[in-house]
């Protein structure tokens, strides 16, 4: 993608105009005369894969420090925020406003220590703030989040512990949060000791599921092994899906390593014994570390 350097210190009311621009592109994209027939064809159900996408392309950019490429892709981010805007204004369910007032207002709702002016407040007088150490915050955070569930429990809505953790999310990352959100109403190890148990006791049930040969049993151990292991990562303030992209990033420089070392001797892997692909794998380890 072609990336411009963002402009420093941009003032508020020039995001405010530039926000404006793009909804206004959306709608006429969107516009059955002299629209754009691609987007025309787009339901929320289609283009709901590419906000996934667009998401991961922030985060690789984040994790390469890459900067000048860093607000384009928020930028395709932000796109897929405004388009299911739009869809949703068409259908007469809510639009970009609707979005932007619903997180400011949640924002303010779980920052009680912070003293917002007019231009957050604007006309509302009720919000105060109070005096909070920074310690206290993520309770804080997690004590309010827990007053909306309740909420929602009250108003006859789904609020319970587990409610809210989007099923949609990467299996590791959503089997993390919910262990998260169970372990805060007290469903959880006393110690990290015991979830190390439940991993190895996970393994010795996939084991046995193993030699049995069934594949749908395999599949259902193995999958409390992944969810023990998600835990483990939660239990010790380790992202799992972080553990697992290093862990991919690291087998993919070696595996490199080892195609280059071969290709070097006018070799390739599929010539090779397995034998001897260990031992050179092995040594790439320890050159790499």
């Amino acid at each position: 993608m072609v990336s411009q350097q963002p402009t420093p210190y941009s003032r508020p009311e020039h995001a405010a105009q530039e926000i404006i621009r793009l909804a206004a592109l959306m709608a006429q994209l969107r516009n059955p005369e002299g629209g754009c027939p691609w987007d025309l064809e787009q339901t929320p159900e289609t283009i709901a894969p590419y906000a996934i996408e667009e998401a991961y392309e922030v985060l690789d950019a984040i994790q390469r420090q890459d900067w000048q490429a860093f607000p384009d892709e928020l930028g395709d981010l932000l796109l897929q925020v405004v388009y299911q805007s739009q869809l949703a204004r068409e259908a007469g369910q809510f639009d970009l406003a609707t979005v932007a007032r619903m997180v400011t207002e949640k924002m303010i709702r779980r920052h009680p220590h912070v003293t917002f002016g007019p231009e957050v407040l604007g006309s509302d007088p009720t919000h105060t703030s109070a005096t909070t150490p920074a310690q206290a915050l993520p309770a804080q955070w997690e004590a309010l989040k827990e007053q909306e569930r309740r909420k929602l429990i009250k108003d006859g809505q789904s609020g319970g512990a587990l409610a809210g953790v989007p099923p949609m999310l990467p299996a590791l990352l959503r089997a993390a949060k919910i262990a998260g959100r169970a372990a805060r109403v007290g469903f959880d190890w006393p110690d990290v000791s015991g979830v190390v148990a439940k991993v190895h006791e996970e393994i010795d049930e996939f084991t046995v599921e193993l030699e049995k040969g069934d594949k749908d049993r395999m599949q259902d151990e193995l999958g409390d092994v992944l969810f023990s292991l998600a835990s483990l990562a939660r239990r010790l303030d380790l992202d799992p899906e972080a553990c697992l992209r290093q862990a991919c990033d690291k087998f993919t420089r070696r595996f490199e390593a080892v195609e280059s070392k071969l290709a070097l001797q006018g070799l390739s892997m599929q010539d090779r014994p397995v034998e001897e692909l260990d031992k050179l794998w092995q040594d790439v380890k320890r050159e790499q570390g």
